[in-house]
């Protein structure tokens, strides 16, 4: 057995879904910050504070997900689990292809006004192994997240949930790399 971590130096790549409710959040905290203190030196302050304690609060999110994150590679298949309490596992025989998976932060409610700005957070994408597996899902989780969860493809046969386990959010070079090794030992005709 294999195991893989997220590499340092991927918080680029994490906050990239969330740059833009990020960039409009300052001057709406600028805003706010100029009309409470009746300065705009003050309002730009308030905005890049706000900006900046968000940006430290997606950084703690960051480190607790590479520190917890880990994807396991076996004769059986290959296995995530993730510092929520989230396990996805794909056997090599229940693999259908490789392609790009989703993996979503934040919800994916557009937040705003009619006919003015609006914005959500995009998902993180990155190529994956696609196919039927298991996937446990901790106690606690967002009801969008649920109800996400809920409409995800199930075989009837087997029960087993259409998933994906997004690689290139551990490696971007995978499939040159020990991964994409253990992907040609089992399953080349993915890699074809």
């Amino acid at each position: 057995m294999d195991e893989f971590r997220i590499r340092r130096g991927s918080f680029p790549a994490f906050v990239a879904p969330l740059l833009m409710p990020l960039v409009l959040f300052f001057p709406v905290c600028l805003l706010l910050g100029a009309i409470l203190t009746g300065s705009s030196i003050a309002g730009v302050l308030i905005g890049l504070l706000g900006v900046g304690a968000l940006v430290g609060v997606l950084a703690v999110k960051h480190r607790r997900m590479v520190a917890g994150t880990v994807v396991r590679f076996s004769p059986q298949g290959v296995e995530l689990a993730d510092a929520y309490g989230f396990r996805l596992r794909l056997e090599w025989a229940r693999m259908e292809r490789i392609d790009v998976v989703e993996s979503r932060m934040a919800s994916p409610r557009t937040i705003g006004r009619l006919g003015g700005v609006r914005v959500r957070a995009g998902a993180l994408r990155s190529a994956g192994l696609i196919g039927w597996g298991t996937r446990e899902v901790p106690p606690r989780v967002p009801r969008w997240m649920r109800a996400q969860l809920a409409g995800v493809p199930v075989d009837p046969r087997t029960g087993l949930q259409r998933l994906g386990i997004p690689l290139g959010a551990i490696d971007p070079l995978w499939e040159r790399g020990p991964m994409g090794d253990w992907v040609r030992r089992h399953r080349p005709d993915l890699l074809a």
